[in-house]
């Protein structure tokens, strides 16, 4: 059966592009997220800007993702959803951006959670700035469970964004994308070979085409847990990465300025979870959260009891008034 052939693009909530062309296509590829996607779902359908059509491609998915994501489009009809073998994020969303019919696409991933002004506050920036072509925001950090660890400001004017940009870095934090889809198709949508990058490439196009933006202001509650990319695979990310700014820069006719991204998250060992494992704990105690930090306090001295980093944390969780560092 051809992939676009699929049951699931025949049934209740697939929409099967019939109705009013809504503003904003929102684009989601999915693969085994059970414990996330609903969270990730009824942070979309709760957008207080209602007009949108959410098409999800559940990309061969062997947990409950597929039927979890089967009732929510059966309950609400701007879903459009489709299955199939899995063949990767990068060729699952440029299947759903030739399906998208609104004027707006907002990208959005399975363990994430936008809320609930998000594309409001986009759709108004884009509005009012029509020589932007694609606007991010900043995002707060969680843990796997959900516990509130750091807020990532990203940077908002276009030089500064492009400038990080054509070193590999991206500052425009994929999940929260809003691109206008004539620019996005003009570019080609993502390129599939660029794996772990697809996103810096795609923006670095699209760089070539308008103004790139980010709103100062917190989208999206951005999930940090062991299955991310982000964990898994910081090598060929630099190595993408390098790819996609050398060839930026090739056509652009500039000087190549790729510089490696430091390993930020997770490393391998026991040392590496311990240094996390403090740095997250911090971060929950100058939120005000006690429990977060006792919590990373004791999984810092579960991997190297004999470092007093992790003790002196745990003696701040249970003893000093949260929220003050020392």
């Amino acid at each position: 059966m051809e992939r676009n052939e699929r049951p699931d693009g025949d049934g209740p909530g697939s929409g099967g592009g019939e109705g009013p062309v809504p503003l904003i296509s929102v684009v989601m590829a999915v693969y085994n997220r059970e414990c996330y996607v609903a969270q990730a779902v009824e942070s979309i359908l709760a957008q207080t800007l209602p007009d949108f059509e959410f098409l999800i491609t559940d990309d061969g998915s062997t947990d409950r993702s597929l039927a979890i994501l089967r009732d929510y489009a059966a309950r609400d009809g701007r879903i459009r959803l489709w299955s199939g073998p899995n063949q990767g994020k990068s060729k699952s969303r440029n299947e759903l951006l030739e399906r998208a019919r609104g004027e707006f696409i907002a990208v959005m991933d399975s363990d994430d959670v936008a809320l609930p002004h998000r594309f409001e506050r986009q759709v108004a920036f884009l509005r009012e700035h029509p020589e932007v072509v694609c606007v991010g925001g900043s995002i707060l950090e969680i843990d796997e469970s959900g516990r509130e660890l750091v807020v990532t400001a990203t940077p908002p004017e276009d030089e500064i964004i492009q400038e990080f940009m054509l070193k590999g870095h991206n500052k425009i934090t994929h999940p929260t994308m809003m691109m206008c889809r004539e620019a996005a198709m003009a570019v080609g949508g993502y390129r599939e070979e660029m794996l772990h990058c697809e996103d810096l490439d795609l923006c670095l196009r699209l760089g070539e085409r308008g103004r790139l933006a980010n709103l100062e202001e917190v989208l999206l509650r951005y999930r940090i847990h062991p299955g991310s990319e982000t964990e898994r695979y910081h090598e060929e990310q630099n190595h993408f990465a390098k790819i996609a700014s050398d060839n930026a820069c090739e056509r652009r006719g500039i000087a190549r300025r790729f510089e490696p991204m430091p390993r930020y998250r997770k490393g391998i060992g026991r040392d590496q979870e311990h240094v996390y494992s403090v740095r997250y704990g911090w971060w929950c105690f100058l939120r005000g959260n006690r429990a977060g930090a006792t919590h990373y306090a004791l999984r810092s001295i579960r991997w190297m009891p004999l470092r007093r980093d992790g003790w002196h944390l745990l003696a701040c969780s249970l003893l000093k008034p949260v929220g003050k560092g020392t």
